[in-house]
């Protein structure tokens, strides 16, 4: 199939516009959406053809209580490595949507997954990990098409992670995400609207 350059225009917008959402309304997403959010991990690249993201829908409250717990314990660490002016800052942000994301997600890597055979990661078994991060990057680009927030949680331990969620010891943890519809429409990015950093181009350096 020959794309045009209305789908051009189109996934120009998406990337444009994603966004890493920290605000969301509790209403729960329809089936039917987070059906579309598999189906764009499905769609998704990987080294060998492994497949080796593993998610866990987690809604059992009990469980969302201690991931914020680990956020919470996590958090409060970080704050202590700003001085006094950065601390305050920092702890202005809001840093995680757990409380109203209807949706959690945890994701997880098998780094020895029986598919793709060890095919093309011999020497680079990161790949797997590579190939989790382009799953949920797509993920995020459909849920932001569908007019759908995505925050991810990084302040949390990977290891409180696995030993909550009794996973193989095969599985390394790799992210957490918070999913549900926006609060409100501003696309203006959490860092650049509260002053912490703005983004930078990428450069291409040749050699």
């Amino acid at each position: 199939m020959k794309l045009t350059e209305t789908h051009q225009t189109a996934l120009q917008d998406i990337l444009t516009w994603r966004r890493d959402m920290r605000h969301f309304r509790p209403d729960p997403l329809p089936e039917a959406e987070l059906d579309h959010l598999r189906a764009a991990m499905d769609c998704t690249p990987s080294v060998g053809n492994a497949r080796p993201w593993r998610v866990l829908q987690v809604r059992d409250p009990g469980l969302r209580a201690r991931v914020r717990a680990d956020f919470e314990r996590c958090n409060g660490a970080a704050a202590k490595t700003y001085d006094d002016r950065d601390r305050a800052e920092y702890l202005r942000l809001k840093l995680a949507g757990l409380d109203q994301a209807p949706e959690h997600l945890a994701i997880f890597t098998e780094t020895a997954p029986d598919e793709g055979r060890g095919l093309g990661r011999r020497t680079m078994p990161q790949t797997l990990e590579h190939s989790t991060a382009m799953a949920i990057h797509a993920l995020w680009l459909m849920a932001r098409a569908r007019n759908i927030g995505v925050g991810m949680l990084s302040i949390i331990d990977p290891e409180a992670m696995c030993r909550l969620f009794g996973v193989p010891d095969t599985w390394r943890f790799t992210a957490y995400l918070c999913v549900g519809y926006p609060e409100f429409d501003d696309d203006t990015p959490l860092l650049h609207r509260k002053g912490w950093q703005r983004n930078k181009s990428t450069r291409w350096v040749i050699r």
